[in-house]
C-alpha cells in the first residue's frame, strides 16, 4: 500500500484525466495505458475523479470502476476526488477508496453561500463522518465552486481538524495567500502540505512563496517533474528556463472549458490515451485547432532541444 499524504507531502500529484472512447463509454485499457504514461515521466503520485477527470459526468459506478482500476494498476500514491452533494455519499467513496489503498481524499467546499461559518461547518460534518484515520486534502478552487475560503478559515480547519493536512491551492489571484499561510506557520500554525494547480500557469512564483509541488493535470507531466526538482533543489533560475520553453502550451491549455479538449488532444497525441473525446456536453476540437495545436507541440519539442 502507497504511504498516505500528510503535511510534508510533496513533488507531483498529475491530476488524471479519465480517457473515453469516441462515443463515451468510459475506455478502461486506455486508462490503464494513462497511468503507465504518467509513472514513466516521474510524477510523485496521482489525483483522480477531479474535475479534469470530468468526475461529474460519471456515474457512481463508474466513479469507483475508476479508482479501483487505478489502484489495483499502479503502486504510487493516489488522491481521490470525493466531492459530492450529499455528504454521506461522499463519506461511502472516501472510505471505499481508503479501503482499497488510496493515499487520501480531496474535498472542495460545499456550493452555496460564500461564508466562512458555513465552510467551517461543512468541512467538520465531513471530518466527523470520515474518522480521523482519512487524510484529506482540502480543495480551494472558487473559479468553480464559487466559494472564496479566507487563509485564516483554510488556518483554523487544519488547526482543528488534524487529518486536514494539504492545500490544493487554486485561488486566483492567490500567491498572498500562499505567503500568508507560510508565514502563520512560523507562528506556530500547524504545517500544510500546499500543492498547487491552474494549470502550473504561476508554478515558479508559488514555488518560490514556499509551496510544496504541483497538483494539475498539464498534459506534459514530464515538465512540472523537473520545474519542481530543480526550484526544491535550489536551481530556481533553471526551473524558470524549463517553465519558460513549455510556457506557450501550458496557457493554450488554461483556456476555460476549451482547454479540457486541448490537454486530450495532447495526451493522444503523445499516445497515452486512444482518444481524445470528452464526454457530453464537452468541448471539441475543430481541424483549424488540431493543425494549431500541432504548431504548438512542434514548436514546445524545437525549445526543449535549444534547452
Amino acid at each position: 500500500m502507497a504511504d498516505r499524504i500528510d503535511r510534508h507531502t510533496s513533488g507531483v500529484y498529475i491530476i488524471a484525466a479519465t480517457p473515453f472512447t469516441d462515443d463515451g463509454a468510459l475506455d478502461l485499457a486506455s486508462l490503464d495505458r494513462l497511468i503507465d504514461f504518467y509513472a514513466e515521466k516521474g510524477v510523485t503520485g496521482l489525483t483522480i475523479l477531479g474535475i479534469m477527470g470530468e468526475a461529474d459526468k460519471l456515474t457512481a459506478e463508474e466513479r469507483i470502476t475508476v479508482l479501483e482500476r487505478v489502484l489495483a494498476r499502479t503502486s504510487l500514491p493516489v488522491i481521490v476526488g470525493v466531492s459530492d452533494a450529499g455528504i454521506g455519499n461522499l463519506a461511502a467513496l472516501a472510505l471505499h477508496a481508503m479501503d482499497k489503498g488510496a493515499a487520501g481524499v480531496m474535498v472542495a467546499p460545499a456550493r452555496g453561500p460564500a461564508r466562512d461559518d458555513r465552510v467551517v461547518n461543512y468541512f467538520h460534518a465531513v471530518c466527523d463522518a470520515l474518522g480521523d484515520d482519512v487524510p484529506v486534502c482540502f480543495q480551494d478552487f472558487p473559479q468553480i465552486t464559487g466559494v472564496p475560503v479566507s487563509p485564516r478559515t483554510i488556518l483554523e480547519l487544519t488547526r482543528d481538524r488534524p487529518q486536514i493536512v494539504m492545500l490544493k491551492h487554486e485561488d486566483c489571484p492567490g500567491l498572498p495567500k500562499i505567503t500568508t499561510i507560510r508565514k502563520a506557520e512560523e507562528a506556530g500554525s500547524p504545517r500544510l502540505s500546499i500543492l498547487v494547480g491552474n494549470g502550473g500557469l504561476y508554478l515558479p512564483q508559488e514555488l518560490a512563496r514556499g509551496v510544496d509541488g504541483a497538483m494539475t493535470g498539464f498534459a506534459y507531466p514530464e515538465a512540472l517533474v523537473e520545474i519542481v526538482r530543480l526550484h526544491l533543489g535550489g536551481e530556481a533560475d533553471r526551473a524558470e528556463d524549463i517553465f519558460d520553453a513549455y510556457l506557450p502550451i501550458l496557457r493554450h491549455e488554461q483556456q476555460p472549458v476549451f482547454g479540457l479538449a486541448v490537454r486530450k488532444a495532447i495526451l493522444m497525441k503523445r499516445g497515452a490515451i486512444a482518444s481524445a473525446a470528452t464526454r457530453a456536453p464537452g468541448p471539441r476540437l475543430s481541424a483549424t485547432d488540431l493543425v494549431e495545436l500541432d504548431r504548438l507541440m512542434a514548436r514546445t519539442t524545437d525549445k526543449l532541444k535549444d534547452l
